[in-house]
């Protein structure tokens, strides 16, 4: 079976892929842990100064394989037989977001570059990087806030403020990324022509200052985050994820998409129609 996250190293740059592009890089079971794993590689390595992020194929990362994880009957991960227990879907879903927050934890920089899709879940390993590329017509965002979900990483209140995290998590929208720049959602957004020269330009500009200082800044800056509460809030989002799978709006929700498939479920939960 081929890899499902790539490593790759040139020069001074790692590159780790997720590489499930038959699923638009949708996260299995399996993901998660492999994407830490790749991190922790890079970080062992002491030739690479700068991580780049990135997805194979059509698309950065479309979310959960919601045909792994809504389509077949419960119990699977994330949905349990009713009456459900939280404290084993929060340990589930704690390490999926320690394991996205391996970027974030990263003593080498990441940079993450979106094409495509990067959404639900998707939308959360990317916002753990440190720096996010947009082609401009890709989309971000987190439709499950709509129902079946709650951002675990909740790295949109970190890098958007409360109002404009609330406008993207009271409605579940995509925004392409002209609109996540200027929101201040990430960095920049280029042409999808461009996004592979200008992820190079910056990686490169990286990889040319010791890696003891991108160390000490990287470190510098997070301590501001993690004074604020990321940790607590991560664990609040966590528990709420696992509460929206299974409130009776979620339990519907996951029997639709196990009668009619997750694509028409899904198409249904986001057309704006009253739920």
């Amino acid at each position: 079976m081929e890899e499902i996250v790539l490593y790759k190293k040139e020069g001074r740059i790692a590159h780790i892929i997720l590489n499930r592009p038959e699923h638009l890089n949708a996260i299995s079971e399996e993901l998660p842990k492999l994407l830490n794993e790749k991190v922790e590689m890079a970080n062992d390595d002491d030739e690479v100064h700068v991580i780049v992020l990135s997805g194979s194929g059509k698309a950065f990362c479309s979310g959960y394989d919601l045909k792994e994880f809504a389509e077949k009957p419960r119990p699977v991960l994330g949905s349990q037989d009713m009456p459900w227990d939280p404290m084993v879907d929060y340990k589930f879903m704690r390490s999926c977001t320690d394991h996205f927050m391996s970027l974030w934890r990263s003593y080498k920089p990441v940079i993450c570059k979106v094409h495509g899709y990067a959404v639900a879940g998707g939308s959360d390993i990317a916002l753990c990087a440190d720096i996010v590329l947009m082609a401009e017509e890709a989309m971000i965002g987190y439709p499950p806030a709509r129902v079946w979900g709650c951002p675990t990483t909740m790295m949109w209140v970190f890098r958007l403020g409360a109002e404009k995290a609330k406008r993207m998590l009271l409605t579940g929208d995509l925004v392409n990324g002209r609109e996540a720049e200027r929101m201040g959602l990430i960095y920049k957004s280029v042409p999808a022509s461009q996004l592979d020269e200008e992820t190079e330009r910056l990686a490169q500009r990286m990889a040319g200052i010791p890696k003891n200082q991108l160390m000490m800044q990287k470190l510098a800056i997070n301590s501001a985050y993690n004074n604020m509460g990321l940790e607590t809030t991560q664990m609040m989002a966590t528990f709420f994820d696992g509460m929206a799978r299974h409130t009776p709006e979620g339990v519907a929700f996951k029997s639709r998409c196990e009668e009619i498939g997750f694509h028409q479920t899904v198409k249904e939960r986001d057309s704006g129609k009253d739920l």
